[in-house]
């Protein structure tokens, strides 16, 4: 079971990473396909709000989240 708490680093190795690539970069998803479909169903969060832009930039320090799941964006 996943603990609600927790949150996994991911360094994206720069300053800036879109929120399509990000869910699969993380491990979050694992196809385009399904990233496209998760963000449309309004099922992916960034820092605790429902984000439907598969081109939204992301930066150091901002969450990403999915199916109980949190990933943090660090450089």
């Amino acid at each position: 079971m996943t603990n609600p708490d927790q949150i996994d680093d991911v360094s994206i190795g720069g300053d800036m990473i879109r929120l399509g690539q990000f869910l699969k970069f993380a491990g979050l998803l694992d196809t385009g396909g399904t990233v496209k479909e998760a963000i449309a169903d309004g099922d992916v969060t960034v820092n605790g709000e429902v984000d439907l832009r598969r081109g939204r930039q992301l930066h150091p320090g901002d969450i990403v989240g999915f199916d109980g799941r949190r990933a943090r964006v660090r450089p």
